[in-house]
């Protein structure tokens, strides 16, 4: 098999005690050669054979999957797995990490750092052209928010020595993976990415009540599923910082069902480090490899394994998006809405929570900071998308629990009374949507809340009383 695109391999599942799968050790420049095999911190990959042209750099690995770009071309034949009696080194961890971008200051040499590891070979030209790209439209959008340059180049810094890690010595995602705070805290590191984006002084957090009720249940050992659309990869850190003045045990409690981009992409991988995730396979991605869809359904099924038993030990809160992926804007009107849920996750998630030990509860949550890092209009197969940002103001309001025997107690059927509940649980999404669409778009701010929707912005001080523009949330350090 031939491809100048991506190859994707899968090893034999030969894991360490963690249960996580590590990556292969990517051969040097000058070791490609035909007839090779390749040594991973679990065993050997005999009887490979490559054709190469002169674009040595072009290639790159991260988790399983080797990437091929430029001119080079790879063929693997008669794959075989066999196992290591060595220890796996520690996931993460590098054995020999550059420290190109630790001492970075300014611009200058921020950009000649990135110039630095790719004539290193360390980073494939390709990623050196996307950090250049996103270190340019990161600053132009903090600088709308007033960061100082100096601030930027600090976080970008930061940003682009954990990107280069993941060229370096790529982090590989257990089924379930819960926030790394420490030797190096992901959380945090996420956080003040995201901050400088967020418009404090036009965002809103509705029904604070409600959150209140949430984490009343969680300290109770009860399960909360949050049915939530989603807009972008920058939703946990969004959601986490418009938690974190009035309800900071949630904003760190929080499991996000993720894709399996955002553990796969080196410029993402960071990012998702420091979330808690269970890592599922998109379903409209499923199929995108044939070769795959086994191995992709088998990681799902333990994904829902692992799901299934934080359940029954209870007090989990769990963000779930039924539509199985970004939003995007209507193709005619270029409005954004909530994606449609699909009636199959909804009510798969509501059988868990119905059938684990511990009480359970669902609440629709809708989430509005599109502006911040729009995906692309169409979906896409490929890793590695472009990513534009914007600074804007955001919003995330939780609705009333929904019961599924009061929803439903009309319905003849058990697919009807699932329809039924799935939908209904989209109308409450869309309608906290449409609520802070007006707060933050449309200018109307806290006078938007309506019956069953209050808005407040908890950061600011008197937020319920006063309409003057709030103070902005401290940039930590």
């Amino acid at each position: 098999m031939a491809t100048s695109q991506a190859f994707h391999f899968v090893p034999l599942p030969c894991r360490s005690q963690n249960s996580a799968v590590a990556p292969l050790t990517s051969p040097s420049r000058h070791s490609l050669h035909r007839s090779s095999s390749l040594k991973g911190p679990y065993g050997t990959i005999r009887n490979i054979s490559f054709d190469r042209n002169r674009d040595n750099r072009s290639l790159w690995m991260k988790s399983n999957i080797w990437l091929v770009y430029g001119r080079l071309n790879l063929k693997v034949k008669n794959v075989a797995y066999v196992p290591s009696a060595s220890p796996a080194k520690t996931p993460g961890v590098a054995r020999s990490h550059s420290d190109t971008f630790l001492s970075v200051s300014t611009e200058a040499e921020l950009l000649s750092g990135i110039r630095k590891e790719v004539d290193a070979n360390r980073i494939p030209s390709k990623a050196g052209y996307a950090m250049e790209e996103l270190y340019h439209n990161y600053k132009d959008a903090a600088l709308i928010g007033g960061a100082p340059v100096e601030k930027i180049v600090e976080i970008m810094a930061t940003v682009l020595d954990r990107v280069l890690l993941q060229f370096e010595d790529p982090f590989t995602f257990p089924s379930y993976h819960e926030a790394i705070r420490e030797p190096y805290d992901y959380y945090m590191f996420g956080q003040n990415y995201i901050r400088l984006l967020l418009d404090f002084r036009n965002s809103y957090l509705g029904n604070t009540s409600y959150f209140d009720k949430i984490e009343a249940q969680l300290k109770q050992g009860e399960n909360v599923v949050l049915l939530s659309n989603h807009q972008t990869e920058a939703d946990p850190a969004v959601m986490a910082l418009l938690l974190e003045a009035s309800h900071p045990y949630l904003a760190q409690k929080l499991i996000y069902i993720a894709g399996d981009r955002v553990v796969t992409d080196p410029f993402c991988k960071p990012f998702s480090m420091g979330r808690n995730l269970l890592c599922v396979y998109s379903k409209k991605h499923i199929n995108d490899e044939p070769e795959l869809v086994d191995m992709k359904r088998k990681a799902n099924a333990r994904s829902l394994k692992e799901l299934a038993i934080l359940l029954r030990k209870g007090g989990h809160l769990v963000w779930i998006a039924p539509s199985g992926g970004r939003d995007r804007p209507d193709p005619v009107t270029m409005i954004w809405k909530p994606a449609p849920f699909e009636t199959t996750s909804v009510e798969n998630i509501r059988r868990l929570i119905e059938h684990s030990k511990a009480p359970g509860h669902l609440y629709p949550l809708a989430l509005l900071c599109y502006k911040l890092m729009p995906p692309p209009i169409q979906v896409q197969k490929e890793i590695g998308e472009e990513r534009l940002l914007g600074f804007s103001g955001t919003g995330l309001s939780v609705g009333a629990e929904l019961h599924f025997e009061e929803i439903t107690s009309d319905c003849d059927s058990i697919d009807q009374a699932a329809e039924c509940f799935s939908q209904a649980a989209l109308e409450q999404v869309n309608a906290h949507y449409d609520a802070l669409v007006q707060a933050v778009s449309h200018g109307k701010g806290m006078n938007a809340s309506t019956d069953t929707l209050v808005l407040s912005q908890p950061w600011s001080v008197n937020s319920s009383t006063s309409n003057e523009k709030p103070r902005v949330p401290c940039h930590s350090s």
